[in-house]
């Protein structure tokens, strides 16, 4: 069981739905929605350095390699930050690791049902060519950022961001930033086991992240992003 019951319940999701509909953008903040101690299990597998590959987006691209990112202005560059590698499945096909068995429920109908009560809209997989590369972890170091962009694809209807960053202090930066309305923008600390689902369609909803301020070079900003589509 990845939920934490009481945060689960028909009230709570009432209240959800609430903030969501009042909200701008659309967004709520959902505080312990998992279970802690699994969570720690999945953090102890996000910290082997080997998982790691480093990404690279521009606004005029995806996956950007060394040669075209070196040609690409600083303006125009977005994203640069680490992807978890998936391990292989084994001979049953299913996920020995605890963190991809976790990324696997997040595309469950047992979550996705729970998003679509949250949102009033049936999503669902059925279109989608590969769900599997829509939900994954990431990591930030000081170097790296994501900068303003939009998350507002055709038929994108939910984006979920989960952090998982334990002892996170303001001072270390790394916060989510809605740009909001009327010069008012929306921030959010990525503490640990803080959930935030957003309409990435809704007024408001482009966003970026503060850069780290940490003088750690080993620390990290973990979190995963995991994107859902309606029919």
């Amino acid at each position: 069981m990845w939920l934490n019951k009481e945060q689960v319940l028909d009230a709570a999701i009432r209240t959800y739905r609430k903030t969501v509909l009042h909200s701008t953008p659309q967004y709520v903040v959902i505080d312990n929605l998992f279970d802690s101690n699994k969570l720690d299990a999945v953090v102890r597998v996000l910290q082997q350095d080997s998982c790691w590959q480093t990404q690279k987006h521009t606004y005029s691209a995806l996956y950007v390699d060394n040669a075209k990112w070196q040609k690409t202005r600083k303006k125009q560059r977005f994203v640069q930050r680490d992807l978890w590698q998936r391990p292989a499945l084994n001979t049953a096909g299913a996920a020995d690791n605890l963190a991809a068995q976790f990324l696997a429920f997040l595309r469950s109908d047992e979550f996705m049902s729970l998003l679509s009560r949250i949102f009033k809209v049936a999503l669902t997989d059925i279109n989608v060519a590969n769900p599997a590369i829509n939900t994954n972890y990431f990591r930030l170091a000081a170097t790296d950022f994501v900068n303003q962009h939009a998350d507002d694809s055709p038929g994108r209807e939910v984006c979920m961001l989960l952090y998982l960053n334990k002892d996170w202090h303001q001072n270390n930066g790394g916060d989510l930033v809605f740009i909001g309305v009327d010069d008012k923008p929306v921030s959010i600390a990525p503490l640990y086991n803080r959930c935030v689902l957003f309409n990435p369609a809704s007024k408001g909803s482009e966003h970026w992240v503060k850069a780290l301020t940490t003088e750690n070079t080993q620390q990290y900003r973990y979190n995963v992003t995991s994107w859902y589509w309606s029919e």
